[in-house]
């Protein structure tokens, strides 16, 4: 049986182990337990997963997670943070498989498992990239629930044409199908953030786009075009293509428009683009 973590438990917790969080590492503790169980429930998970969760701080989602799956790799940069996350598990979910890994998560290239699933509350100012990295790095996965800041929520599920589609919406768009899966409150965490959160959960494609060499290629092409979001592709890929009559002649090769816009095309359209500098 596994106990979730309650508000009074947590702040004593981290007096306990000398924790306060920090703007720096985006830690914002969930003190709600019917919120964790939202957020479990929202990533959908079988039970049979083995889950990768990134920056677990106190343990308040791994336990949410251990009521439903029997195996959670955690990642864990702060050494205080993993030795209260170790504590938590040891008493409120015996008999669970965990795996903690400490280490900054954009540098991790190696579990102790392969992860099925990524379910994390992810630091605001790293949330993007991490999520990125680790969908690279382990194929594995094949399906996610991730909280982030409601704007970068909102970036990573929009869809070409959006006002807010950009780089993280493509690039995502590569790995999963992603949607918005529900806003979280401010006043579930402590300490209160002073932004919106919202859940994006996503699902692996049944087919990879491309190989890594493609991956590569489209990626560079999304920021560039990105980079210069108010210029035309033929103008914004100049500098990829070698001058602004090259970027013309891929785009008509790759049959874009030379005067569409970045945020107008899909991560369909960005491959063609660099399948077409390929040949």
């Amino acid at each position: 049986m596994v106990e979730l973590l309650g508000a009074a438990e947590i702040r004593a917790m981290a007096s306990d182990f000398g924790v306060v969080p920090t703007k720096k590492l985006g830690q914002n503790f969930v003190i709600d337990p019917n919120t964790i169980r939202r957020i479990v429930t929202a990533a959908k998970l079988t039970g049979k997963e083995t889950v990768v969760e990134i920056g677990p701080g106190l343990g308040s989602l791994t336990l949410g997670l251990f009521e439903v799956v029997d195996t959670v790799i955690a990642v864990e940069v702060d050494n205080k943070m993993a030795q209260a996350i170790e504590a938590t598990v040891k008493r409120k979910a015996e008999g669970k498989n965990f795996y903690l890994v400490q280490a900054d998560a954009l540098k991790v290239t190696d579990l102790p498992a392969l992860p099925d699933a990524l379910v994390a509350n992810l630091p605001y100012n790293i949330s993007v990239p991490v999520l990125l990295h680790f969908l690279e790095m382990f194929p594995s996965i094949q399906s996610g629930l991730v909280m982030v800041q409601a704007e970068v929520a909102h970036r990573l599920a929009a869809t070409s044409g959006s006002k807010v589609y950009g780089s993280p919406s493509v690039k995502l768009a590569w790995y999963a199908e992603a949607n918005l899966a529900g806003n979280i409150g401010r006043n579930v965490f402590w300490p209160a953030p002073n932004v919106d959160s919202a859940l994006v959960y996503f699902q692996k494609r049944t087919q990879p786009l491309g190989d890594e060499g493609l991956r590569e290629k489209t990626f560079k092409i999304i920021d560039e075009a990105f980079g210069q979001r108010r210029k035309t592709l033929r103008q914004a890929l100049a500098g990829f293509a070698g001058s602004p009559a090259a970027a013309e002649e891929l785009l008509t090769k790759a049959g874009i428009a030379v005067t569409a816009r970045g945020e107008e095309l899909s991560v369909y359209d960005f491959m063609k683009i660099a399948q077409a500098s390929q040949q």
